[in-house]
């Protein structure tokens, strides 16, 4: 079985001509519609989430903010970030997703798939950027944190999730693990941020040069990730499912196929006890390139036949890998010391 939260297209979130766009959802649901579940897919609704789950990571005078400016007919946050009337609604709707994804995982003991649009990854608690208004895997992790779990979460996104990273930093109940194109947007995620005096190694960041295809990825959970996810021991999985990575995304340089992406959601799934993995939807601007990554992903997870794009190699980067190892050791050290 797969758990699909009821599609947010979030028609009132919308700016003509910018990539994140109502479009790539429709995108999405073309993917999953594709692996012809039918009895095998339960869609469950998204409610709001509420106010005190999202002042859990989101200052409430930037929530205030946020929703005043939407009420006021919206405005840019910054160059990249944009509000519309709907927007605050869409926001708590994205959020609300990802905290009703993890119930519904709980309570059907299958993975949970968030198609939900404007993404969250780059929200810090104070401010929205690169086109997030409010960090939904964020909101999601910290109530389950709250309620005691371990909680891993893996961003797979080509940029790296520095708003994740920051609410995270010295939380010993959350890893955050990201691999990312370096140089890039937003210009954090060195190898050497290793987490706060109180989280020290649970932040975890292999950054790969523009070109790199998949088997540096995989060599990157195989060397670096899997250890780490070995000592920490997380109780839930949360990954932030951006697609933007694939080889024809117009935003980046990265050079991942399709296959790749279901490679990935193989190896999360079994970092994951069974029923404790749910994925929300972060980048991903080609449509066809959505379309396509997003049923292999998930068709993975439902163990559907693998169709459309093999794995790829052969890219660079593959000295990246050991590289991060020393610098991250050389981090760790330096803390201890």
């Amino acid at each position: 079985m797969l758990i699909v939260v009821e599609p947010l297209d979030a028609e009132d979130h919308a700016l003509h001509g910018h990539p994140e766009r109502p479009s790539r959802i429709e995108a999405v649901m073309a993917g999953i519609g594709d692996l012809h579940l039918e009895g095998d897919l339960l869609v469950v609704d998204a409610p709001p989430a509420p106010l005190d789950r999202l002042q859990r990571v989101h200052d409430p005078a930037y929530l205030e903010r946020l929703r005043l400016l939407s009420a006021e007919g919206g405005g840019p946050l910054d160059p990249d970030t944009y509000v519309r009337p709907g927007s605050w609604d869409a926001a708590r709707r994205a959020a609300g997703a990802a905290l009703a994804a993890v119930e519904a995982a709980r309570l059907h003991g299958a993975p949970a798939f968030v198609p939900a649009r404007p993404p969250g990854h780059h929200a810090v608690t104070g401010q929205g950027m690169g086109f997030c208004l409010v960090n939904n895997v964020a909101v999601a992790a910290a109530a389950l944190a709250d309620a005691g779990e371990r909680v891993l979460v893996v961003d797979w996104d080509v940029h790296h999730g520095n708003g994740t990273q920051a609410l995270f930093w010295d939380d010993p109940s959350v890893l955050y693990v990201s691999t990312h194109q370096w140089p890039s947007y937003p210009g954090t995620g060195r190898s050497d941020e290793v987490g706060g005096p109180g989280a020290r190694g649970w932040t975890l960041n292999v950054p790969l040069p523009p070109g790199a295809t998949g088997d540096v990825v995989r060599r990157a959970f195989d060397e670096l990730v899997a250890p780490v996810v070995e000592a920490f021991v997380p109780t839930w999985v949360l990954v932030s499912a951006g697609f933007d990575a694939h080889r024809a995304d117009p935003l980046a340089d990265l050079a991942l196929s399709a296959g790749d992406f279901a490679d990935l959601a193989g190896v999360v799934t079994e970092y994951a006890p069974p029923g404790r993995l749910v994925l929300l939807l972060e980048g991903g601007y080609d449509l066809g390139a959505l379309r396509s990554s997003v049923a292999a992903t998930l068709g993975r997870l439902v163990g559907a036949a693998p169709t459309g794009e093999p794995p790829t190699s052969g890219g660079p980067g593959t000295d990246r890998v050991a590289q991060v190892a020393v610098r991250r050791s050389a981090a760790l050290a330096a803390a201890d010391g």
